[in-house]
């Protein structure tokens, strides 16, 4: 009886490792790019050009035409250190499930939902739903969401981050929705876990322009690590 208890000791363990070592590695470079587009073929190449800019953190959303074919194909073609592959724009357990099956490492709501964190504790993949107040941001650390996602960003700025971690040191916020190349520094500086980042990066996409997407990918991650390194 021992025995098979340490098994399933050892079996969550291992489960929760996986769940931090992905979180580890959204924290690490500390961007997650937003990828909306028009089509399959777009995305792909817009997640193509934030690889070579650096991120390794790629938020799919359900707005994008076949995105649970996007989800499938790039997990398929990148082994997990080269990219993280989420789902965005979840909405419910159902998608959230199917994200997960087709290789989602991650899922991103613009709300919170019970029933999807649920589902994802189940799986141990990390979900991060939207939240704007702290009774929004308290109900998801409960329900065991390791990061919440602030959204939109916009309707406070990055004060706002330092403002909810006086009564709250230990929750981990992602903003998204209004950060820029020129307030990151201001996000990161304030607490942010990580941000997350849509057209401010993928614009160039929509004139054809991968390799400014790839630009902008870059010039965001270096600007999280230099206001990382300005933190005492």
């Amino acid at each position: 009886m021992a025995c098979r208890e340490d098994s399933v000791i050892a079996i969550k363990e291992e489960f929760h490792m996986i769940k931090q070592t992905i979180l580890e590695r959204i924290a690490k470079t500390g961007v997650v790019a937003v990828v909306r587009a028009a089509s399959a073929d777009e995305a792909v190449r817009i997640a193509e050009a934030c690889i070579r800019g650096g991120i390794a953190a790629i938020e799919v959303t359900f707005t994008i035409p076949g995105a649970l074919g996007v989800i499938e194909g790039l997990a398929a073609r990148f082994s997990e250190k080269e990219l993280l592959v989420g789902a965005g724009t979840v909405l419910d357990a159902e998608t959230a499930r199917a994200a997960i099956l087709a290789g989602a490492r991650f899922v991103v709501g613009p709300s919170f939902s019970e029933a999807t964190a649920r589902l994802c504790n189940r799986y141990q993949i990390p979900y991060m739903p939207g939240t704007l107040t702290v009774t929004e941001m308290i109900s998801a650390l409960e329900a065991g969401c390791d990061v919440v996602k602030l959204f939109p960003g916009s309707a406070f700025g990055p004060s706002y981050v330092k403002t909810v971690k006086g009564p709250l040191p230990q929750i981990n916020v992602m903003p998204t929705g209004g950060v820029s190349l020129e307030n990151t520094r201001d996000w990161i500086k304030n607490g942010a876990f990580a941000v997350g980042v849509g057209g401010e990066i993928t614009g160039p996409a929509g004139k054809g322009d991968y390799e400014g997407v790839a630009k902008l990918a870059s010039a965001f991650v270096e600007a999280v690590a230099a206001a990382r390194a300005e933190r005492p």
